[in-house]
């Protein structure tokens, strides 16, 4: 039998500006995926933060920028950083010679997890969706978070390849083309460019 609750929604929509739909439906999908971060032990916030770990650049990797994407305070950040920890999942070191700058890298157990991604169940709800259909959607999401963020004054975050202080140059380590970033004058090489930065901002 049909879900009453999506059929309900379906009518809830019918008589609504496009715009507004969208909102509902941004609301709708976030509750769900909120939801099923309630997962392997672990809670959205968590999970989250592992995310943001092992896609983000070296640079980035400090539970300050951690706070700046997840939109949270350095204190509520360290609290979840100290739970990943307990689990095993995260480690964290002095930067350097600077006892003050923390470096944040998954464990292996962590990397595994993240292989058991509970949002992996909305990545295979996009399966039937053509290549076309989910890079309009993809382009749709982009645009839409970029809005909110500049509106808000949000960190972006985003790769080497989409900023504007993207500088392509050679990595004389893996003989590949790389990126000198034009905020830190750090040098990453052609593996680390599709890496999230804290540094980021959007090439318009």
């Amino acid at each position: 039998a049909p879900d009453a609750g999506f059929a309900e929604t379906e009518w809830y929509l019918a008589d609504m500006p496009e715009r507004t739909k969208i909102v509902e439906l941004v609301d709708r999908l976030s509750r769900i995926a909120h939801t099923l971060q309630f997962a392997e032990g672990l809670n959205p916030a968590q999970w989250e933060a592992l995310r943001y770990v092992a896609r983000a650049n070296r640079m980035s990797c400090s539970p300050g920028a951690l706070a700046d994407f997840m939109g949270s305070t350095k204190g509520t950040v360290s609290q979840t950083l100290k739970a990943l920890e307990a689990k095993g999942l995260v480690e964290r070191s002095r930067k350097g010679d600077d006892r003050r700058a923390v470096v944040i890298k998954l464990t292996e157990s962590g990397r595994a997890l993240l292989g058991r991604d509970p949002l992996d169940t909305i990545s295979d709800a996009l399966a039937p969706c053509s290549d076309e259909e989910q890079a309009g959607l993809l382009a749709g999401m982009e645009r839409l978070l970029a809005a909110v963020q500049a509106q808000k004054g949000i960190p972006e975050f985003g790769p080497c390849l989409e900023c504007c202080h993207y500088k392509p140059e050679t990595c004389s380590e893996t003989n590949s083309v790389g990126c000198r970033c034009g905020v830190s004058g750090e040098l990453f090489n052609s593996l680390e460019i599709g890496s999230i930065c804290v540094d980021f901002e959007r090439d318009r």
